[in-house]
This record gives structure tokens, sequence and C-alpha cells, in this order.
């Protein structure tokens, strides 16, 4: 009976900490994004841009959603030793994550942006199918992150476009 206990324990503190090192990706990308807030609210924008507000509660939702994904990979993978790959390219799509508000942000460069939000874009897309071979449901929870980034990649375009 203790050791169900400890095992439930160890799954919530891997849930959680899952969950929360997705949250951080968050965090660190605001440190780029807020200092240009100015910038960004001088530049021409599509009519269908959404606003601040929503873009923070998607990305708080997005975020969630990837960390359980992390997280049952992370569960499922450990038993067939065959998260390693998987593993490998979510931190790597995760730091573009990153990257991007760098690019766009940091350097204040929707060129440099668009460049590496399609990068990302590859790599959720691989990270979709390499998650899916361990757990559908962990694949399947990045769906709404691709098409947001999608929908970003566009808005960035338009960004480049009407703002050269």
């Amino acid at each position: 009976m203790e050791e169900e206990r400890t095992m439930t324990r160890m799954k919530i503190v891997k849930l959680v900490s899952s969950i929360l090192l997705c949250q951080m990706a968050g965090v660190i990308g605001s440190l780029f994004v807020m200092p240009s807030l100015p910038w960004y609210d001088t530049l021409a924008k599509p009519s269908w841009a959404p606003s601040g507000t929503v873009i923070s509660i998607i990305w708080t939702t997005l975020f969630t959603l990837m960390g359980i994904s992390l997280y049952l990979v992370w569960m499922k993978g450990i038993r067939t030793g065959s998260a390693r790959l998987p593993l490998s390219v979510f931190g790597i799509q995760l730091a573009v994550n990153v990257a991007w508000n760098y690019f766009f942000f940091g350097l204040q460069s929707p060129l440099f942006g668009l460049i590496v939000i399609l990068i990302l874009w590859v790599l959720i897309a691989v990270n979709i199918v390499a998650f899916a071979r361990i757990s559908r449901v962990a694949g399947a929870l990045l769906i709404p992150y691709i098409i947001w980034v999608s929908i970003a990649a566009t808005a960035n375009y338009y960004l480049l476009i009407l703002n050269l």
C-alpha cells in the first residue's frame, strides 16, 4: 500500500515537473517579449491578429498540454526504452520555441522570426509523429500546438509584409 502511494506521488511530481518545464519556456520567452511590446505596438497588424491577452491564454493552455504530452511519453517511454529520441526532439522544439521570442521580439525582426517559426513548425510535426509512436494521446495533445503555430506563422508573415 505504501509503495502504491509512493508511486502515485512520483507520478504527480513528474506530471507537475513536466508542465512546469513547459511553462518555464513561456516565462523565459516572455523575457524577450515584454521589453519589446512598445515596438510591437507600432507594427501594422492584420485585422485578425489576436490581442495579447488572448495570446497569453492560448500559450498557457498550450504549454500545459505540452507538459501533459511530455509526461505521457516520459512515463511510457521509460518502460519501453523508446523515449530518448522523442524527448530529445521535444527539448529541441521547446528551445526553438523560446528562440522565436528572441529573434522576433528581442531582435525586433519579423524576418528572422519567420525563419525560426517555420523551423519550429517542422520540429513540432516531427515531435507529434515521434510522440504518437509512444502514446497516441501524447501526439494528439500536440495538435493544438501545431495549429496555433500555423496561425502564428501566418501572422508573422503578415507582420513582415505589412511592415516592410
